[in-house]
């Protein structure tokens, strides 16, 4: 009896801690938390499709270049846009026009086009129209857009927090969602790093 009460409690405990370790990926090296006005966005980043967009967005990340930088372009039941790291940092202003211009100090990066759907959640990194040309901005799917697939890297996919990401504010349709006086990425960090 004593041994069935020691176990029952050992069950319990497991489910507490196994409770509080799931607002991260299985991997603290491949977890990015987005910290935005409402809350904490985990994201699993998937190196397995994409090992240079990741590490990459990884090296932004541990750089600090993503730290209040726009969600520039948001169009409701689409996606949210952001990681322009040249025009929507926020630090000079922000300028609606040239926010979504600009990407990073870092080469621009091969296609790495995979089988994974774009689906609620999928993070994809945004391109010009040369399949080559992704470098730090990425964005955040709303809902599914099938005409994406296997044209644009998937690095990822949200974990937690997307009630949060549909709080974000949204842009003008009219205008191809450019957002005036954008939410922002507060703060952005990699799990294994600490706070």
């Amino acid at each position: 009896m004593q041994l069935r009460k020691l176990a029952s409690s050992f069950v319990v405990l497991a489910g507490i801690i196994a409770g509080s370790a799931s607002a991260f990926a299985a991997d603290p090296e491949n977890t990015m938390v987005i910290t935005l006005k409402d809350g904490d966005v985990t994201v699993e980043l998937r190196p397995d499709l994409a090992p240079k967009h990741v590490e990459q967005i990884k090296k932004l990340v541990r750089d600090g270049e993503y730290d209040n930088v726009a969600f520039h372009r948001v169009i409701e039941g689409f996606m949210a846009q952001t990681g322009d790291v040249e025009f929507g940092d926020m630090k000079d202003g922000y300028s609606a026009a040239r926010a979504g211009t600009g990407g990073s100090k870092l080469p621009d990066l091969p296609a790495e086009f995979s089988k994974e759907n774009f689906k609620r959640g999928v993070v994809g990194m945004a391109r010009a129209q040369d399949p080559n040309s992704a470098n730090s901005q990425f964005f955040i799917m709303f809902d599914t857009a099938s005409s994406l697939d296997g044209q644009y890297t998937v690095v990822g996919d949200v974990e937690s927090g997307m009630e949060l990401v549909d709080k974000i504010k949204k842009g003008d349709a009219a205008e191809n969602g450019v957002v005036t006086d954008p939410d922002r990425m507060i703060k952005v960090r990699i799990a294994a790093d600490g706070k």
